[in-house]
C-alpha cells in the first residue's frame, strides 16, 4: 500500500498531464482533440479515484491525532468567573506570543503552551513535537489579510473562502464557446408564425474545480530577534506576507495549474493579439494597444487594468497616434496629462508588476479584467519552527503554509455573434522576438 505522500505525487502527476495537454492547445491556438478530451477524462476520472483515498486517509490521520492531543481543560468554570473571561485567558494576545510559544515548543524538552492547541480551528495535522501548530484564528484572518493586501493582483481578483473540511471547491459555469448561432452553451431563440412549431434548446453547463494548493514560505530569525515577541511580530509579518503576497501574484499570471493556481499567461481563455506585419523585435506600437484593447469584453472595460513589465515602458512613453502631419501621445502617465496616480491606456490604469514577461516576449504587456479570475483559499495558516536548521548561526526558522487554488472563469475565449475575433477577460500581445 502507498503512502499518503506517494498517493498525492501520483494526484500531482496526472494534474500536470492534463495541464501539458492545455497547454498544447494554447501553444497551437486550437481546442481539444476527440482523443485528448478522453485522455483527460480518463486522467480526471483516476484523480479522482485517488483523491477518495487521500481523504479517507487524512481523515484516519485527523482522528488518530485527536486522539493523542492533551486533555482538554476541565469544563468547570470558577465561582465568580465568566466564561469569556477564561476564553480570553486561554487566547494569545498577539501574533509575536503566540511564535514565541512556538519557539519555547521546538526546543527539546520545552514547555509547550495549552493555548498551542486551542489555536487551532478544528483537527489538524500539525506535529507538536516539531514545533508545528496552526496559527489562531483571528491572527490567521489577519495575515491573510494582508497577504492579499500586498499583492497588487489578488485584490483584484474574485474571492471564494473555502470553509469547514473541504479541501476543493466546484462551481457550476455555462460552458460557451460562441455567441454566433447559440448563446448560453445551446440556448436559441427565435422569432416564428402564430402556431408554427417550436424548436427545443438547453444550455450547456461546466464544472470550475478549485483544489486547495499548498503555498509554503520560510522565514528566518535571529536569537536576538526571539527575546523580544514585538519585534519578532513585526519581523515575520512583513517578510512573510509581502513573499506571499508576490509569490500568488506570479501565480495569477505565470501558474502551471500543477500543484499551484492556474495563471492567466497558461489559461486557454487568454486570446494572443498577433504583431503588425514588418513590427521590429523588442518593440510596442499603436496598432498592439488598438487591437488588444478591442479584444475586451465591452462589460470587462470599466474593470480592466494593463499589466506591464517596467521595461516596456520606454517604448510607450515614445508612442504616438498620426495626426495629419504631427501626432498626440497615446500613453498618459501618472501625474501628467491624465491627472491620476497611475498610468493609463485608453482611459485605463497601467500597472507594473515584476510578474510580467520582459519586452518583446508573450506576457510583457497584458490587457486584464481580473474580475474573470476566481481565487480560492482557506482560513488556517499553519506555522511551524525549527531550533535545527540554522543552528550554527543561533537562528531559529519559521515556516509558513497557506492553502490556495485559482484559474480563469472561463475555459476558452468566446466568439461573439458577429464577428470572428475572439473576446476574452484577459488579451496578451503575442512574442515580437
Amino acid at each position: 500500500m502507498k503512502t499518503l505522500g506517494q498517493y498525492k505525487d501520483d494526484i500531482k502527476n496526472l494534474m500536470k498531464k492534463a495541464a501539458d495537454i492545455d497547454a498544447q492547445c494554447v501553444t497551437e491556438n486550437r481546442e481539444p482533440t476527440e482523443a485528448e478530451i478522453a485522455l483527460k477524462t480518463e486522467i480526471m476520472d483516476t484523480v479522482d479515484d485517488l483523491q477518495k483515498i487521500v481523504n479517507v486517509q487524512e481523515r484516519q490521520a485527523r482522528i488518530s491525532a485527536s486522539l493523542e492531543a492533551p486533555t482538554a481543560r476541565a469544563a468547570t468554570v470558577q465561582m465568580g468567573v465568566k466564561a469569556t473571561e477564561m476564553d480570553r485567558k486561554e487566547r494569545f494576545g498577539s501574533f509575536g506570543e503566540q511564535m514565541s510559544a512556538v519557539v519555547r515548543a521546538a526546543v527539546p524538552g520545552g514547555q509547550i503552551d495549552p493555548r498551542l492547541f486551542r489555536a487551532a480551528t478544528g483537527l489538524n495535522e500539525t506535529t507538536p513535537s516539531d514545533g508545528g501548530f496552526l496559527v489562531q484564528t483571528d491572527f490567521a484572518s489577519g495575515l491573510l489579510e494582508q497577504v492579499f493586501q500586498t499583492g497588487i493582483l489578488a485584490p483584484r481578483c474574485r474571492r471564494i473562502t473555502i470553509s469547514g473540511n473541504a479541501n476543493s471547491l466546484k462551481i457550476n459555469g455555462v460552458d460557451e464557446t460562441s455567441r454566433a448561432s447559440t448563446r448560453s452553451g445551446g440556448i436559441i431563440g427565435y422569432w416564428k408564425n402564430e402556431a408554427a412549431q417550436k424548436t427545443a434548446s438547453k444550455p450547456k453547463f461546466r464544472q470550475i474545480e478549485l483544489s486547495l494548493h499548498k503555498l509554503i514560505g520560510l522565514c528566518y530569525a535571529t536569537d536576538e530577534l526571539l527575546a523580544d515577541a514585538g519585534a519578532l511580530e513585526s519581523f515575520i509579518r512583513s517578510a512573510f506576507v509581502a513573499e506571499f503576497g508576490f509569490l500568488l501574484d506570479d501565480a495569477i499570471i505565470n501558474g502551471t495549474g500543477a500543484g499551484q493556481p492556474l495563471g492567466i499567461l497558461n489559461a486557454g481563455c487568454l486570446v494572443p493579439v498577433a504583431k503588425e506585419s514588418g513590427q521590429l523585435a523588442k518593440t510596442l506600437v499603436y496598432e498592439n494597444i488598438v487591437k488588444m484593447y478591442s479584444r475586451m469584453f465591452p462589460q470587462s472595460l470599466p474593470n480592466a487594468v494593463w499589466l506591464i513589465n517596467q521595461n516596456t515602458q520606454p517604448q510607450l512613453f515614445a508612442m504616438s497616434m498620426s495626426v495629419g502631419t504631427g501626432g498626440v501621445p497615446v500613453y498618459m502617465p501618472a501625474g501628467g496629462i491624465s491627472g491620476q496616480p497611475y498610468g493609463t491606456l485608453f482611459g485605463r490604469p497601467v500597472i507594473s508588476i515584476e510578474q510580467a514577461a520582459t519586452l518583446g516576449t508573450v506576457g510583457d504587456i497584458i490587457f486584464a479584467d481580473l474580475n474573470g479570475y476566481i481565487l480560492a483559499e482557506k482560513g488556517g495558516i499553519e506555522s511551524a519552527m525549527s531550533i535545527h536548521v540554522k543552528f550554527d548561526y543561533d537562528e531559529s526558522v519559521f515556516r509558513f503554509v497557506m492553502r490556495v487554488d485559482g484559474q480563469p472563469e472561463r475555459a476558452s475565449a468566446l466568439t461573439p455573434y458577429k464577428g470572428s475575433d475572439t473576446l476574452s477577460h484577459f488579451v496578451a500581445l503575442a512574442s515580437r522576438a
